[in-house]
């Protein structure tokens, strides 16, 4: 290991960045360097602006990837190398991002995924709490049993997104479906653990697997990667009149577009939502007493 990969390492934890965010800073800069064969403290902002300009021209990588770049090389030069961060500003600027509207699923949609394409009890618990609890993927993965409070009916997230804590929905649908899951595959530490190894967490690669076999086997249009199902569970309570910031706190959101709205949210008025799950009909899926 290198000195400089070392210090970036070190910077990059004591910054307490998300260990995707850290192998994706390493990445981006191992590749800037690898392009020039140079190490990378010694170019020179013009050819750091003109290796962004190959991601984006020739190579055609997404606006979101090359952003991603540009917040490796600030943080490597800024925190690692020291260089004079207004330069560097004026040589890295942010692409701007293609506005998509998120594709969901209809209810009947979720309700197919659910009692058809999602036919393992483990495949089946997981998707129905990405969806119920309107989890990120990463979330789901991480989920232990005593993040359930059964009592307030509600899901401790631990350190999602931006390194902070949330709750959010336990409805009884889903604590039933968890409760026969438990019973038929005896899972001990992680909610939903890893295949190979049953001491580490599901892996996101593994729960993409299971989602887009899922999709398959019921007959579904793709409509983008899991995350579509927190789209879902975002779009089906927000038709229900559920207020939005009460779907903020679920959600784990940081800013709102509408900023003249009420951001504080009692946490007993999350327990008094209806989770999206409650509105299927999963009698099919649940075995008989």
């Amino acid at each position: 290991m290198t000195q400089l990969r070392q210090q970036l390492i070190q910077e990059l934890v004591l910054r307490g960045m998300a260990e995707r965010t850290q192998e994706a800073y390493i990445h981006h800069v191992y590749h800037l360097a690898k392009h020039f064969r140079l190490s990378p403290d010694q170019l020179s902002d013009a050819q750091v602006r003109a290796y962004l300009f190959d991601l984006a021209d020739k190579r055609k990588l997404s606006a979101s990837t090359v952003n991603q770049a540009v917040n490796a090389f600030r943080f490597f030069y800024e925190h690692v190398v020291h260089r004079e961060v207004e330069a560097l500003r004026r040589a890295l600027p942010h692409p701007r991002k293609a506005i998509r509207r998120p594709e969901v699923f209809s209810i009947q949609e979720i309700q197919k995924l659910l009692t058809v394409g999602a036919v393992h009890p483990m495949h089946r618990a997981f998707l129905m709490t990405v969806y119920g609890a309107g989890l990120r993927l990463n979330e789901a993965c991480h989920l232990k049993f005593e993040h359930l409070d059964r009592a307030r009916r509600q899901i401790r997230v631990e350190e999602g997104k931006g390194q902070k804590d949330r709750y959010t929905l336990l409805s009884p649908r889903l604590l039933q479906e968890l409760e026969q899951y438990w019973r038929v595959c005896r899972p001990k530490h992680w909610l939903f653990p890893s295949v190979r190894d049953p001491q580490r967490p599901m892996l996101d690669g593994t729960a993409q697997k299971i989602y887009y076999a899922a999709i398959k086997r019921a007959g579904l249009r793709r409509k983008g990667g899991i995350h579509a199902l927190r789209h879902s569970f975002a779009t089906h309570l927000l038709e229900a009149g559920v207020e939005i910031t009460a779907l903020q706190r679920l959600l784990g959101h940081a800013n709102l577009s509408t900023t003249s709205l009420d951001w504080h949210v009692r946490q007993e008025r999350l327990a008094e939502i209806t989770g999206p799950l409650d509105l299927l009909d999963l009698r099919s899926v649940l075995p008989e007493s």
